[in-house]
């Protein structure tokens, strides 16, 4: 599937949610994604980010059992297809997660095996394998780590094998929890030159707001589970009042832009 860049990739429509306890993340979500579109979504901590992420492939269900979670009047779809039981492997290759912390994604004993889980499961000839592995490493910098162990990389490596075994699949959609964080100055350019080069769509959930101006091309504002803005990164994220009214800050790359230093 090679959709044109005018094509929508991803509806969400409706998508309201609560969590057992009562807690509701999401009211009424509505939102559409364009092929190539880098979308980055911001919030204070709390906001409802890591669990419309969760939505996109079917990691949070669109119809849990009511004894776990509730969700009422949602539908998302991924290239037209609905995410549901009936289609979560489908959507699952379409959609590539990146969780925040790497901990939670690698488990095997090399670097080559992380990266090969998810083509192999994909049912892919071991040689189609092989070769995904090893552009997917080129793609993130990581050329010969193969039979290195994740456990003797750093945070920055780790995240970045993650993302290799995510692009191996070769999803329509990356979609990134806080893919920044904790990551040191030269870390974070190497992921963001990354991400730069990837062809597909792009929803990056993330408190790191100067990358989210540098990378994304589009932004949403999430807050208390609702959309409180949606547009271009230096409009959005330059508005004082709106940023303050959310618990944000206005990016320094703007704040310079509006008072160069003397």
């Amino acid at each position: 599937m090679n959709p044109s860049t005018a094509e929508t990739v991803l509806e969400v429509s409706g998508l309201s949610f609560s969590y057992p306890n009562g807690r509701q993340a999401l009211d009424g979500v509505r939102f559409s994604l364009r092929h190539g579109e880098i979308l980055g979504i911001v919030g204070p901590s709390g906001a409802g980010k890591s669990t419309l992420l969760l939505h996109l492939n079917g990691l949070l269900p669109l119809r849990p059992e009511p004894t776990r979670a509730s969700t009422n009047g949602a539908a998302v779809h991924v290239a037209g297809l609905s995410v549901g039981a009936a289609n979560l492997a489908e959507v699952r290759r379409r959609v590539g997660f990146l969780f925040q912390d790497p901990d939670d994604q690698l488990f095997c004993p090399t670097v080559r095996d992380d990266v090969a889980f998810g083509p192999l499961n994909l049912g892919l000839p071991r040689a189609e394998v092989e070769r995904r592995v090893v552009e997917s490493l080129s793609a993130v910098g990581l050329e010969g780590f193969e039979s290195r162990s994740t456990l003797q990389l750093s945070l920055g490596e780790r995240k970045r094998v993650c993302l290799a075994g995510v692009i191996a699949c070769q999803p329509l959609i990356l979609a990134l929890d806080e893919p920044f964080s904790n990551l040191d100055p030269r870390a974070r350019r190497a992921l963001v030159d990354v991400l730069r080069r990837f062809e597909g769509s792009q929803i990056i959930a993330t408190h790191d707001l100067d990358v989210v101006v540098e990378l994304c091309n589009r932004v949403l504002v999430l807050d208390e589970g609702a959309i409180r803005a949606d547009g271009a990164p230096a409009v959005v994220l330059g508005d004082q009042a709106l940023m303050e009214r959310h618990g944000l800050e206005v990016p320094l790359r703007l704040q310079l832009l509006r008072n160069p230093p003397q």
